[in-house]
């Protein structure tokens, strides 16, 4: 009886100080793994959120960046973190929907092995080529796929990213064959598209837009239902010609699997706070990037979102038959 009684107590104990250990958090700084290198979209917006963030917690939140491994090196560093709060992970439709079919061998599930603390933001996808290609017009740079195919590439932020997943799929919708060339990150790939190194890439307006207003590339659609106000001469892919590729990319952050409901909670508080940020707010909207409504925020909504989108990319991955290299 004595034995159980110290077990029971010792547990007990042992719950009070997590959740005392809960209740401070945080008590020092948080890293931010993007699993994509410095300079592409998700960094991006990853920054602009983890200073608002960190100004609500009162610590610092450090983003890390650990490109390579088609986003699973950086899953990975967060799926094998404690679970106490302080390495979470900024990701997206690539990182925690399109990779777990890419790369089944892994064994990561973010169903599973993470657990969800919020939506950022959905930012829609732009097509952009080199200004060295010499191409004007979607229409332009179908033809060139159409007619010379093997010499057209795509440069992409790494097997398994959205820039990957986009460029597969708007081949399959104008069935058309190109090169995709893998970098660690959209970072690389937008420096050698500026370069004129590779031809065209399709990421986010987070990315897009500062570069086609620079004239540094040339953006040639964008995939919204209409023209947005912060790039009106880009068309939408609908107006351009290819009104079957439609493709926006959600945004969030998630923290390892059996982290306590009360951290989670104190991060979905911090995020609420940041996006309700005028800063935050007017930093998004530059980037015509889609803060989520009240509805679509918190953990249980973006769990779900994560549950619904990695089944419905391993059927698109099977149809437009997709594959790493």
């Amino acid at each position: 009886m004595k034995k159980i009684f110290m077990a029971t107590l010792g547990a007990g104990l042992v719950a009070l100080g997590a959740n005392a250990s809960a209740q401070s958090y945080p008590t020092r700084a948080i890293s931010m793994v993007v699993p994509y290198a410095a300079g592409g979209s998700t960094d991006g917006l990853a920054r602009i959120v983890a200073q608002a963030m960190g100004e609500n917690l009162g610590q610092t939140i450090v983003v890390e960046n650990l490109g390579g491994g088609g986003t699973m090196i950086g899953n990975q560093r967060v799926t094998r973190a404690e679970p106490d709060g302080y390495t979470i992970t900024f990701g997206n439709m690539g990182s925690l929907a399109i990779a777990p079919s890419l790369y089944p061998k892994s064994k990561f599930d973010p169903r599973r092995d993470l657990a969800a603390v919020g939506l950022v933001a959905t930012v829609p996808m732009v097509l952009s080529v080199s200004k060295k290609s010499g191409v004007k017009t979607l229409p332009d740079f179908v033809s060139r796929l159409q007619k010379q195919g093997a010499d057209v590439n795509f440069g992409n932020a790494g097997n398994g990213s959205t820039s990957h997943i986009s460029a597969a799929y708007f081949m399959h919708v104008t069935k058309t064959q190109g090169m995709q060339i893998p970098y660690r990150g959209a970072g690389p790939a937008i420096a050698d598209l500026i370069a004129g190194t590779v031809d065209a890439v399709i990421d986010q307006t987070v990315t897009m837009i500062p570069l086609h207003d620079a004239n540094r590339v040339t953006a040639l659609a964008v995939a919204s239902a209409s023209r947005l106000p912060q790039i009106p001469d880009v068309p939408t892919f609908a107006e351009a010609g290819v009104p079957d590729f439609n493709m926006s990319v959600w945004n969030g952050i998630a923290a390892p699997a059996g982290t306590q409901p009360a951290v989670i909670a104190r991060l979905e508080q911090a995020l609420a706070a940041a996006l309700k940020s005028p800063n935050v707010r007017e930093s998004l909207d530059k980037l015509a990037a889609q803060a989520p409504s009240e509805k679509e925020q918190g953990g249980a909504a973006f769990q779900a979102l994560i549950a619904r989108d990695v089944p419905r990319f391993s059927a698109l991955i099977k149809e437009a038959n997709v594959t790493v290299n």
